[in-house]
């Protein structure tokens, strides 16, 4: 197996008549999927999305994929393909666009209806082709087949991106249930041709390689749901992704069945629900969805709630719920159902939220104690089963951590895939296919870039160890005015803070040590008030630590007068 050096250098020119494919998000991580194709000196992207923050990245919205390699290179994007409509794929598109609107979006029906909404709030009208499983698209040198794939969102597909070099097929996010609620299987009859005809390279999703056997199928959750709905006694609130329309069919079948009212909470929830059921992918029964402010006029045991924060998210619906911090107030009585899987990393934050919940009395049930959620990716089983159809020459996983990427690779070398021919990759890692052969070549910048309000990209790796800091261990700040010409303190110092656990009045014991260096400092001529401040900071600092053992933030302000 080919695998990253992390002293790779920038990759070489492209050799003639080669394909290079460039991950820019992805791998090594679960979400900001981007994938970067480059023939013949022109570009081609499959997926942009984001990934969500996690406890030690403070105050951020969101992260971005590292643009910085394409954005001299805009003009030679042809397009980017859009697999499904999932935010870990479609989240990154307006930033993207932001510096170049018109690159076309490339992507079937719900996919563009969703992007699009979501460009609609950035302001960003963008040039879309829709295409369906079986089409078959020029888009500059790349030639482009549509492969119906099954997901936990319709209308998800695989493109296969034919060119001289030869064929990489890329997966997106897929599994194989052979009863989906839609009917719309993944195509191993597709995929079965493009093997016969040669797959050169295969990107495949390795969410759940580490999984044993077959992801159960969706429709199974169906009656588990009914259970719940059975035993209710008072209202049912289900959180799920905001883009999830075949468990939230399941939620409105549910509440169908037993006589309840369905309201969609949350923004994301309402647009994205309105989308799939204007386009059809959401069969609602006349009169089964209300508005949110009409649920006061129904009694408790007709209700259902279906909002968004099955992952935690602080400032979701569900978590406010639980932080009592939502007009809607959680009361005994209460089910709540969290209807998704969990992203790893989410997890201490997914409990702090059932908890919050329990404490008021819900009965929460999750993945954990009941069988509401199933993946929407293929287990080891599946994957097996579909490297045998698709008989790759070359192997790169995508899409997981790195325990999921070498446990796909591992399944692809059973499968009879030379080891030599697999490549395990991370973001920014530069793969060529060259007569017939992945190797990687270099590595490109593929950091990550924050979302942080409105700005984008000037939140740093330093500024977040800053935020930690003051999280975890708080901030002194001290104000000394000193005399311009002798160096001698005119006032202060005047010590306060903020988080560190030190009442102000400790710090009297502080001030002495800080007048004598002062003093002392003086008397050596040292004046500058940079030089001063880095001495009250070493004074304080060492004091803190020798008696609270703490590192807060510490801040000096010296004045001249």
């Amino acid at each position: 197996m080919s695998h990253p050096h992390p002293e790779l250098g920038p990759p070489p020119p492209l050799p003639d008549g080669g394909l290079r494919v460039t991950p820019l998000g992805g791998l090594g991580e679960i979400g900001r999927n981007m994938t970067v194709f480059e023939y013949g000196g022109r570009l081609l992207i499959v997926d942009c999305g984001v990934l969500f923050p996690e406890e030690e990245q403070p105050g951020v919205d969101l992260i971005l994929p590292d643009f910085s390699s394409v954005r001299d290179r805009l003009d030679d994007i042809d397009g980017i393909v859009l697999t499904h409509g999932h935010e870990d794929h479609i989240g990154g598109v307006p930033y993207l666009l932001r510096e170049k609107p018109d690159i076309p979006l490339i992507g079937s029906k719900l996919t563009l209806a969703l992007i699009e909404a979501k460009l609609q709030e950035h302001r960003i009208r963008p040039y879309t082709l829709e295409v369906t499983e079986g089409d078959r698209e020029r888009i500059g040198p790349f030639d482009c087949e549509f492969v119906a794939v099954n997901h936990s969102i319709p209308d998800a597909l695989a493109v296969a991106v034919r060119t001289p070099a030869g064929m990489a097929v890329h997966t997106g996010d897929f599994k194989m249930d052979q009863l989906p609620l839609d009917r719309r299987l993944t195509d191993l009859r597709a995929f079965a041709r493009l093997g016969e005809e040669g797959i050169d390279l295969l990107l495949s999703d390795s969410t759940n390689a580490e999984v044993p056997g077959f992801t159960p199928h969706e429709r199974d959750i169906s009656q588990v749901l009914r259970q719940v709905f059975a035993g209710a006694r008072k209202r049912i609130i289900v959180a799920s992704f905001a883009s999830h329309v075949h468990r939230i069919q399941q939620i409105l079948d549910a509440a169908h069945e037993y006589g309840r009212r369905v309201a969609f909470v949350g923004r994301s929830m309402v647009r994205n629900m309105g989308i799939a059921r204007d386009l059809g992918y959401l069969k609602v029964p006349a009169g089964l969805v209300v508005d949110v402010r009409t649920l006061d006029d129904l009694p408790d045991d007709e209700v259902v709630l279906v909002c968004t924060g099955s992952q935690g998210e602080p400032m979701a619906a569900l978590s406010r719920m639980a932080n009592r911090d939502h007009q809607i107030r959680i009361v005994p009585g209460d089910t709540v159902i969290l209807a998704s899987s969990l992203i790893p990393g989410n997890e201490n934050a997914v409990y702090r939220v059932i908890n919050g919940l329990t404490r008021w009395g819900a009965d929460v049930v999750h993945k954990g104690n009941a069988k509401v959620h199933v993946s929407g990716h293929a287990s080891a089983g599946e994957l097996l089963y579909f490297y045998n159809i698709c008989r790759p020459r070359n192997l790169m996983p995508v899409h997981g951590e790195w325990r999921h990427l070498r446990a796909n690779a591992e399944l692809g070398a059973q499968t009879g895939v030379p080891k030599d021919h697999i490549v395990i990759a991370e973001d920014g890692v530069v793969v060529d296919l060259v007569d017939g052969r992945a190797k990687i070549v270099g590595k490109v910048q593929a950091g990550y870039v924050y979302v942080d309000g409105l700005s984008v990209g000037d939140v740093t790796e330093s500024s977040l160890k800053d935020r930690r800091i003051l999280g975890e261990e708080g901030i002194i700040s001290i104000f000394v005015v000193v005399d311009s010409t002798t160096g001698k303190i005119t006032g202060g110092p005047h010590i306060q803070s903020r988080g560190s656990g030190i009442d102000d009045k400790d710090f009297e014991s502080v001030i002495p040590r800080i007048d004598e260096a002062l003093a002392k400092s003086a008397q050596d001529g040292i004046s500058e008030p940079h030089q001063v401040q880095q001495l009250v900071r070493r004074v304080v600092g060492r004091w803190v630590s020798d008696n609270y053992r703490r590192r807060p933030m510490i801040l000096p302000v010296v004045v001249e007068v």
